[in-house]
């Protein structure tokens, strides 16, 4: 990685490293160590991937403890599970345009690897070990709750609010159901205080709508009125 990209790395990361290898390594896939056979390629993020796993949970569970004292395990366990899904931390990785950053094989690079949610999900744990690794668990503390934690709460709102649409989600993956459909079917009020109104289906299974202020609080509202029709398969 020349220095000037290096550069830009750091920028996006908004953390400086004192020891470069560590950051090269947590970009670099697998493939590329296939494809180069160079010394510098010989080590992949795979084993960053595995420890930076260990200390994204941790420093998560820690977060959500002391911000909700009052909750339950079943509400801390689900948040978590919100917050470190692959979705969440490939959409991370894209915040940072991690993408551009990694080191692939020329396999992975012909079938648009720098886009793939997998690779990005593993590069952006494997730069919270590499971050660990450098300086300790606080920076690594504050890297998570900047570029994770914070961009989930903008991104899906409160994390104390109930995610019915992930709960719904989850309703239908486990009965064997394919995934709901969201819709906006009408728009109303001025454009300063419009109201959406979502539809939400599963052909022959479920149909509901729900409205709010934004589409994503309609889509909440649809989700939830569908969960309340679909009750008897949750028993």
């Amino acid at each position: 990685m020349v220095e000037s990209q290096f550069e830009d790395l750091e920028h996006a990361l908004g953390y400086r490293f004192r020891e470069r290898a560590l950051a090269e390594r947590a970009l670099t896939h697998s493939s590329a160590a296939a494809n180069a056979g160079a010394e510098e390629f010989s080590h992949n993020n795979e084993q960053l991937e595995y420890l930076g796993d260990a200390v994204l949970e941790m420093l998560v569970s820690d977060y959500l403890f002391r911000a909700f004292p009052s909750w339950s395990e079943g509400q801390l366990s689900k948040s978590r599970a919100r917050l470190v899904n692959a979705v969440s931390l490939s959409s991370a990785a894209r915040r940072l345009d991690l993408g551009r950053h990694l080191r692939l094989g020329r396999g992975e690079e012909k079938t648009g690897g720098r886009e793939k949610p997998a690779l990005l999900g593993d590069a952006f744990e494997a730069l919270v070990a590499a971050i660990y690794l450098d300086a300790g668990l606080d920076p690594a503390r504050e890297f998570v709750t900047r570029t994770l934690i914070d961009g989930v709460i903008e991104a899906q709102g409160d994390l104390g609010r109930s995610d019915h649409k992930s709960a719904l989600q989850e309703l239908l993956q486990a009965r064997g159901l394919p995934p709901a459909r969201y819709e906006v079917v009408r728009e109303s009020g001025p454009d300063h205080r419009k109201i959406f109104c979502v539809k939400v289906s599963v052909p022959e299974i479920v149909s509901a709508e729900g409205a709010g202020t934004s589409k994503k609080e309609a889509e909440q509202l649809a989700a939830q009125q569908a969960l309340e029709q679909l009750q008897p398969l949750r028993a």
